[in-house]
């Protein structure tokens, strides 16, 4: 975001780590390039000397999806299929590849394992009633995801009802509405994980509904309430916590 490089590393062909000056990252980035090998044998065996360069247009601890977005980039240039990129290098749902891929909202689901999702212009009414805010405390989206499969991904029963907030929440007009949507999806999953929501943990006077992204509560949040986003902004600020944005600044 500053200008500043936070990653430089060397590869041969095939993609095997030669040296980087975070060894981490460099074997994350090892693990990404063969599996383009593995999708498309012989790929790096014609390719001439390659320089890559990537750049951030925010902080590199806010997350938001940055893993899968480079992996998307990637895939598209090597022309795979970014969800079998991610299938065999961090793992996950592949709904950030989804969003990277897209330029509006999506409603993703995986059906008999498979990722699917549709893109969908929507922009909430109560739009002036919600804010992001950054916690600060990073949370590990892998982890996240191997804690809601240990624990059978809920019942059919569990999963129906997600899917139908998801689309009540398409069609609600306030943020009152919104926000008896959201709580009982926080509940279900608070539930399922074994977890208390982010409202309970450390908002519990909160006017309105605070939910849960990413990694579930360690990440950003988002909060909608009946009172105007500037006073919800101000909520979070007392609270110490600097770094929130209005919907509007967040999405565009």
């Amino acid at each position: 975001m500053d200008g500043t490089t936070w990653f430089e590393g060397k590869f041969a062909a095939g993609g095997m780590l030669l040296q980087a000056n975070d060894l981490q990252t460099g074997k994350r980035l090892e693990t990404i390039f063969q599996g383009i090998e593995k999708q498309r044998p012989g790929f790096w065996s014609n390719q001439p000397y390659l320089a890559f360069e990537t750049q951030l247009e925010f902080p590199r601890e806010w997350g938001l999806g940055s893993s899968s977005t480079l992996i998307a980039g990637i895939a598209r240039w090597a022309g795979i299929d970014p969800f079998q990129l991610l299938e065999d290098t961090f793992g996950g749902s592949g709904y950030d590849i989804a969003c990277a891929n897209s330029q509006h909202p999506v409603l993703f689901q995986r059906q008999k394992g498979q990722p699917s999702y549709v893109e969908i212009p929507y922009v909430p009414p109560f739009a002036d009633h919600i804010c992001f805010a950054f916690l600060g405390r990073k949370q590990d989206s892998r982890a996240g995801i191997a804690r809601y499969r240990s624990r059978g991904s809920g019942t059919e029963k569990l999963r129906n009802r997600l899917s139908e907030l998801t689309l009540l929440f398409l069609q609600t007009r306030t943020a009152a509405e919104a926000t008896l949507l959201l709580e009982e999806h926080e509940a279900l999953l608070s539930t399922t994980l074994g977890i208390p929501t982010v409202k309970e943990k450390h908002f519990p006077n909160f006017p309105g509904v605070v939910k849960s992204l990413g990694a579930w509560g360690g990440d950003f949040v988002m909060a909608i309430s009946g009172k105007p986003a500037q006073a919800v902004q101000q909520y979070f600020k007392v609270k110490g916590f600097e770094t929130v944005f209005g919907y509007r600044e967040f999405v565009s």
